[in-house]
C-alpha cells in the first residue's frame, strides 16, 4: 500500500506543476502529514529578503523527508535530498503561497539539475540529487502572486 502511495504521489508530482500554480496549497491535505517548514529537520540552508519577500531555504535528506511524512524511502530513487523553500511578506510575515517557482542545482562536478519545485502546506519543495560531496550551487528563480519575478542564489555544502 505504501510503494502505492508513493507512486501516486511521484505521479501527481510530475503531472501537476502547472496545475499546482494556480492553486494555493497551504490549506490542503498534500499527504505530507504534517510536514511544515517549522519542523526541525534539515536546518535553514539560507534565508534572504529579495524585494519585500522572505525566502527560507531548507534543505534535508530524503530519509528525513519521507520520515516526516510517515513514509519509507521508495527503492532505487536517485534523488538524496529534498530542498523547499517558504516565502512571507517581509513586513508583516503573513505566508505567500501562491506562484510558480523553479530551481536550478550546480553540482560540484559542474553538472546541472532544473527542476519545477510543487506547493506543498505553506512551502514549495522538489527532490534532488546531492549525492556527490561538495559545493552545490542553488539558484532559485520565483513569481508570487504579485507577478514580480525574484531570484535568490546560495551555496550548499554535502559533506
Amino acid at each position: 500500500m505504501k510503494k502505492l502511495v508513493v507512486l501516486a504521489a511521484a505521479a501527481l508530482a510530475l503531472s501537476a506543476p502547472i496545475a499546482s500554480y494556480a492553486m494555493d496549497h497551504g490549506s490542503m491535505d498534500m499527504g505530507h502529514g504534517n510536514m511544515k517548514m517549522d519542523h526541525d529537520m534539515g536546518g535553514v540552508a539560507h534565508e534572504e529578503v529579495v524585494n519585500g519577500v522572505k525566502a527560507t531555504f531548507k534543505v534535508m535528506s530524503m530519509k528525513e523527508h519521507m520520515a516526516a511524512m510517515k513514509m519509507e524511502l521508495p527503492k532505487g530513487m536517485k534523488e538524496t535530498h529534498h530542498i523547499a523553500v517558504e516565502f512571507k511578506d517581509a513586513k508583516t510575515g503573513k505566508p505567500l503561497t501562491e506562484g510558480e517557482v523553479k530551481a536550478k542545482v550546480q553540482g560540484p562536478d559542474k553538472s546541472e539539475q532544473t527542476k519545477d519545485l510543487m506547493g506543498m502546506q505553506g512551502h514549495f519543495g522538489a527532490d534532488f540529487d546531492l549525492s556527490k560531496k561538495g559545493k552545490y550551487g542553488v539558484m532559485c528563480k520565483f513569481k508570487l502572486k504579485d507577478g514580480q519575478v525574484r531570484t535568490s542564489k546560495f551555496w550548499y555544502t554535502v559533506k
